[in-house]
């Protein structure tokens, strides 16, 4: 992911504070690695500070745009504005799509701290992320 890309991330979920910020990751998928290429900023359409919901018109432009460049959505990210970037119960009950990257901001810290999950049947893996 290149450092863009973060800082983009980093700039939604400060924008979005108190409340959670949401968006979505467009790339190339890979078994063990992917490659982000964009986000794209979303409406979190329950305007919550502890849940998100990306807005489905965004989602759905998101995945045109995504299409038409050759990309596929490859993952969501969302803010968690006073707590650790680890899933939540919601999280992992909301996860879509095991083959997608869940990426947490998090600002609980003076500094965003980013982390990159997988969520399959339950089960939560954190996967390390390679800025570029």
């Amino acid at each position: 992911m290149a450092a863009a890309v973060l800082d983009e991330i980093a700039a939604m979920a400060y924008a979005a504070y108190p409340l959670e910020g949401c968006g979505l990751l467009v790339g190339t998928p890979g078994t063990t690695t992917a490659v982000v290429e964009r986000f794209v900023r979303c409406r979190n359409t329950v305007e919550s500070a502890r849940v998100y919901t990306v807005d489905p018109l965004d989602h759905l432009h998101a995945e045109r745009a995504a299409e038409d460049d050759g990309f596929e959505i490859i993952g969501v990210v969302h803010s968690h504005t006073h707590s650790e970037p680890y899933p939540s119960a919601t999280d992992v009950a909301q996860a879509p799509d095991p083959s997608w990257h869940y990426v947490i901001v998090g600002l609980k810290r003076a500094a965003p701290e980013f982390r990159d999950y997988r969520i399959a049947d339950g089960d939560v893996t954190e996967l390390p992320i390679t800025v570029v």
